[in-house]
């Protein structure tokens, strides 16, 4: 095998994104977007803007990003993060005392 064979070889192998790789990258994307929102978020609890239409705008945009993020995981087979989204674990509306 000389060397165009080689290089002809390693083009063709990385040709079709293997779906793992799919998921690393909009994972990585999606991360991203995700700990850009809640950086906002922070930065406007340590500025004391908790109120208003800025603080709802970044509100919304960060549940929008974390919405984004857990669509793309699949097999979960519980909610991973009833408390803080204040949903109920399990789904059910009702809370045990």
């Amino acid at each position: 095998m000389d060397g165009t064979d080689a290089l002809y070889t390693h083009a063709t192998k990385y040709d079709v994104m293997p779906s793992t790789d799919d998921f690393r990258f909009n994972a990585h994307h999606l991360l991203l977007d995700l700990d850009a929102t809640t950086n906002q978020l922070m930065m406007l609890v340590v500025s004391h803007e908790i109120f208003g239409s800025r603080w709802n705008e970044a509100v919304a945009r960060q549940k929008q990003a974390y919405a984004a993020w857990i669509s793309i995981l699949t097999g979960i087979q519980i909610d991973p993060m009833p408390v803080l989204d204040g949903r109920a674990v399990g789904g059910d509306t009702t809370t045990s005392e």
